[in-house]
Formats: C-alpha cells, structure tokens, sequence
C-alpha cells in the first residue's frame, strides 16, 4: 500500500501524521507549479486585492455592503459575454464582434417584446437564437473558407452594427416595462437572508463532495490524492468566505439574483470544459490543431460549436444588459463594451495563445473591470483614467502569461 493510499485509509496517529504530511506535500506542489510557471489565478486574486485596498484608502465607501452590491449586479453582463471570450481565446482564437452581437440582441428582445407583443420567453429564445446563427455563420465561414476570425468577427462587428440600428428602427430606443419580470430580475431581485446562506452550504456541500470523490478515484488508481484534512481545510476556508460575504452584502440589498445567475453559468461552463469529452477537445484543439485532428478529434465542430457558444453567450449578455438598462438603444452593445468582455477574459487568466485558462477567468477578469470602474467613478475621475488603468493591467496581464509560457518552456511543462 503506498502512503497516498494509506493517508485515506489508516486510522489514529499514523493518520494524523500522513495528514499533515499530504498538506505539506500540496503545499511543496503548489511552490513547485508556481516555479514552473503554473502561476493559477494567484495574480489575478493578489490584483483584486491591492485594488480594493488602494480605492478603500481613498475612498472608505468602495468596500461598503451597498458599493460591492451594486459593483457585483454591475459584472453580470459584461461576464457573460467575457465568458464566451474565454471560449474562443481557448482555441487561440478572437471574437471581436461580440459588443455587436450583444446589441443586436437587446434590440430584438425589446422590438419583439414591446413593439411585436411577443411572450417575453420567445423574445429571450429569438434574441439568443439571433445570437447562435452569428456563430454558426462565423464558424461556417472559418472552417469552409479558412478566413482569419480577427477579418470575420471584424466584418461582423460592422455589420451586425448596422443590423441592429435597422432593428431598433427610427425610434433608436425602446423602453422595456419596469414590471416585466426580466427587469425586475436584473434591478430588484435579491436573495433573502437565509436563501442566501443555504445556497453558500449547499455549494461548500458540492464542492467538498467533488473533491472527495476525486481523491478516492486517485487512491483507486494508486496515484497522488488529497488527504481528508486538506479537503476539510479548502471546504471550511471556503465556507467562512462565503459566509462571510454573504453577510456582508446582505447588510444592503443581498446577493443579486442575476450576479447568481452568472455565478452558476461559470460553474456550469467550468464543468462542461473540464468535465466532458467536448470540454477536453476545446484545450486540445487550443493547444494543438493538428495533434488534435490525429488523435480523431472532429476540429471543423469544435470550431464551429465554439463560435456558436461564444454568440449566444454575448447575446445572452445583451439581454441581461438591456434588462439591467430597462432599455434597448442605439448605444445597446456599443462603448467599450467589445474591449472590456476581451480584456476580462485575458486579465482573468486566459491565454491569447490558446490551450489555457478556464471558465472563473471571465469572473475574475470582469471583477478586476469593474473594481476599476467603480473605484473612479467614486472619486470623480474621468473615464479617460479609467480607461488607461485598464490598458495598464491588460498589458500587465498579457506579460505575466507570456512569462509563464517561457517559464514553462524552460521547464519543459506543457
């Protein structure tokens, strides 16, 4: 029996010991990975962290439970459609279409809803369907003709611009009512107290059952696995900071219902990447066309499938925004909305050289925006700042993982 094995089974003493001596092991682990080159998303987290610390300094109202309330409903959309961005930055691959994509979307949600009279849940499926056909057509084009996705979604920025300035009509703003439930859903729904705390230990819950369960796979198969002890460390680290933020967001409002919603698109996308057969193709397609197409993975539909998820997701994200708006305008999709759902997803994690990141990038990415923004905003700056803090921590982004991938080259890591 091999120690790992042992520190899942041996009672007592020894237990204790192989314990202590499996955090110590993980610990030694994550020295070695962060060397290697393997830097996770400890940048990411350290960033979000001196930010705070720097806008609370001067401003004591950035931390406050109804500034972090509104900054979190604020990540939504733009997540969402920094989630699809992920996607695509997977296969080393850009949308940059996707603001376009987004307006487009809010502007058939409103005509269909408000001028059209359509049940609001055909105005959502139309609007995010409109959103699927933009991303069959930019894979159609990519996979059949080989053309660049930089010259596609190029073109299709343009063009679906102009689409949804023909949807939108003379009017050029449609006003969604107040009352449907998809506004109230993005401005007025928060959690109650103690839903809010049963979804933090319901989710501890799943959380340490996915890593028990990994950890007897591994000792099944004789291979290195965490001790029960660690497990119960992440899962009670976790569980206080949930708890713990949880808390303190319900000092205002509580935790927005649409933020939730978001939280469990990442979840779910997180699992289809790392848990599925389609999940695994996407990193391998990313990290090698051509290995890929040997080892018989069907390249033309993971291409197509991502292009496809990458739209609906920022059409999903245009809904969310106009619902969060209460309007759809010209201006739907427009601004910086192209540039902060890339830069969230690079600044989160993600590589532009395809084969590395994961779903919590858009998270952390738009969290780090959006910290910006709001901290700027609270001291009467104008956005040019904001704007050039951000250029600023996108190249800082792009450096550290362009040092990771020499470090793990070094290395000889793949």
């Amino acid at each position: 029996m091999s120690l790992d094995d042992r520190t899942m089974a041996v009672p007592g003493d020894d237990e204790r010991l192989l314990s202590v001596s499996g955090v110590r092991s993980a610990v030694g682990g994550l020295v070695a990975r962060i060397r290697g080159g393997d830097l996770g998303v400890a940048p990411v987290i350290v960033g979000v962290a001196v930010i705070w610390l720097v806008f609370q300094l001067l401003n004591p109202k950035f931390l406050s439970p109804g500034n972090l309330e509104l900054l979190a409903m604020q990540c939504a959309a733009i997540g969402t459609i920094a989630l699809g961005i992920v996607l695509v930055l997977l296969l080393g691959e850009i949308d940059l279409s996707v603001g376009s994509v987004s307006g487009l979307a809010a502007a058939v949600l409103a005509v269909g809803f408000v001028q059209l009279q359509w049940p609001l849940v055909f105005a959502i499926l139309a609007a995010v369907g409109i959103g699927c056909l933009v991303g069959l057509l930019y894979g159609f084009l990519y996979t059949r003709f080989g053309l660049p996705s930089f010259v596609i979604t190029l073109a299709g920025l343009l063009g679906f611009l102009g689409l949804q300035l023909w949807v939108l009509g003379d009017t050029g703003s449609i006003g969604i009512p107040f009352d449907s439930w998809i506004v109230q859903f993005a401005q007025q729904m928060f959690l109650p107290a103690w839903a809010s705390y049963v979804v933090v230990a319901l989710s501890v819950a799943a959380y340490g059952w996915v890593l028990v369960r990994r950890a007897r796979r591994r000792a099944a198969a004789s291979l290195v696995s965490q001790s029960y002890l660690e497990i119960g460390i992440r899962s009670g680290a976790l569980l206080a900071l949930l708890v713990l933020a949880a808390w303190y967001l319900n000092l205002a409002r509580g935790v927005g219902v649409m933020f939730l919603f978001f939280i469990v698109l990442v979840v779910v996308m997180n699992a289809v990447l790392t848990r599925t057969r389609w999940g695994r193709a996407v990193y391998a397609v990313g990290g090698s066309v051509e290995a890929a197409r040997r080892a018989g993975i069907r390249v033309d539909r993971i291409y197509m499938s991502v292009f496809m998820m990458c739209s609906a997701l920022a059409a999903l994200g245009g809904i969310l925004a106009a619902a969060r708006l209460g309007a759809a305008n010209q201006s739907s999709g427009a601004g910086d909305t192209n540039l902060n759902a890339i830069a969230a997803a690079v600044i989160g994690g993600t590589s532009l050289f395809g084969g590395r990141g994961t779903a919590f990038a858009a998270l952390l990415g738009i969290i780090v925006i959006q910290s910006i923004s709001s901290g700027l905003t609270l001291l009467s700056l104008d956005a040019s700042v904001r704007f050039m803090i951000t250029g600023v921590v996108l190249v800082l982004a792009v450096i550290v993982d362009a040092i990771s991938r020499r470090t793990r080259a070094a290395t000889g890591r793949a």
